[in-house]
């Protein structure tokens, strides 16, 4: 059990240390917001993009690519989603309420919280395979936010021309997209774009979390509704348990069943804040979402690792 609890520990303490060192370095103002959001953009736009185009261009598509767990994630997300949403039906009948709680209640922060604890839990194959089902995941997130997000206020129609515009020229969707024919024809690429990419992607996920530390703000903890407790329970506690013991009844173990666990149980997406504050919903109820869902993952996720390890099932 100890030497459970160590694996643990050594798998998820350098993710959030990481985001502790972002969160303290705000306070002490060794950064402030602009870097935060600079690094923010930087990391979307440029590093994590990278990060995508080397781990898919790498990966032996024949091997990696598991098409029934793929359509498991989508599956899960897609009802999980509608189930959060109908939930809310009796209980909240504020539209901008509504819209940020299923947001932030179903989407993860998988490109990032969970590709680093993966890279740390698992081989680089697994890695790769993770990588590939964040590149089916992301148009899944941006399509479904954007529907709750219009719907309940009735202010307008979606438009599905720029939804599909917004999704293709996600920085994220590029870098996979890029990477296709390059895993596909086993294209070998000049040493010196695989050193620099490296370099980039190696920066991706440690800016990416200290950013996500810069972000939080535990003044507001005290003044967070019951509704982004509800919602947190929900994204961290209820969606990963129903949907790992799922998984294990389906069959999924080792690797498999902790890359399920991860991307189910990752914190809320800064995303859900971008997008809700700039479409008219509850933007202080997801910043809020996002502050519990980064701080109650750090004891969710560990628990969960330490239980599938005690059982040997990852």
């Amino acid at each position: 059990m100890f030497d459970n609890i160590v694996f643990t520990a050594n798998i998820v303490a350098p993710v959030f240390l990481i985001i502790a060192v972002g969160f303290i370095s705000r306070r002490l103002k060794i950064i402030n917001e602009a870097f935060v959001d600079v690094t923010s953009k930087f990391v979307f736009q440029v590093s994590l993009p990278v990060f995508v185009f080397l781990e898919i261009s790498e990966l032996d598509l024949t091997q990696a690519f598991d098409f029934d767990q793929i359509i498991f994630v989508i599956i899960g997300t897609i009802l999980s989603y509608t189930l959060i949403w109908i939930g809310t039906i009796p209980f909240i009948k504020n539209p901008p309420d509504k819209s940020a709680f299923v947001q932030g209640a179903f989407r993860g922060n998988y490109a990032i919280v969970g590709l680093a604890i993966i890279s740390n839990l698992f081989s680089a194959e697994a890695l790769g395979k993770a990588t590939l089902v964040l590149a089916f995941l992301l148009p899944i997130y941006n399509i479904l936010a954007v529907i709750v997000l219009t719907v309940p206020k009735h202010q307008g129609k979606i438009k599905l021309k720029s939804i599909t515009l917004e999704i293709l020229l996600n920085p994220l969707i590029l870098g996979f997209i890029f990477a296709l024919p390059v895993s596909i024809f086993r294209i070998k690429l000049p040493e010196i774009i695989i050193s620099t990419g490296s370099y980039f992607a190696d920066l991706a996920l440690p800016l990416a979390l200290v950013g996500i530390g810069g972000s939080l703000n535990l003044e507001n903890l005290k003044k967070a509704s019951s509704l982004a407790f509800i919602a947190s329970a929900i994204k961290i506690i209820i969606i990963p348990t129903i949907i790992t013991i799922t998984a294990f009844l389906c069959g999924y173990r080792n690797n498999d069943l902790g890359i399920l666990f991860i991307v189910f149980g990752c914190p809320t997406a800064i995303a859900s804040f971008v997008m809700a504050d700039a479409m008219g919903a509850n933007s202080k109820l997801a910043g809020n979402i996002i502050m519990i869902t980064t701080l109650g993952s750090v004891f969710t996720i560990s628990i969960g690792i330490l239980i599938l390890k005690s059982f040997s099932l990852i």
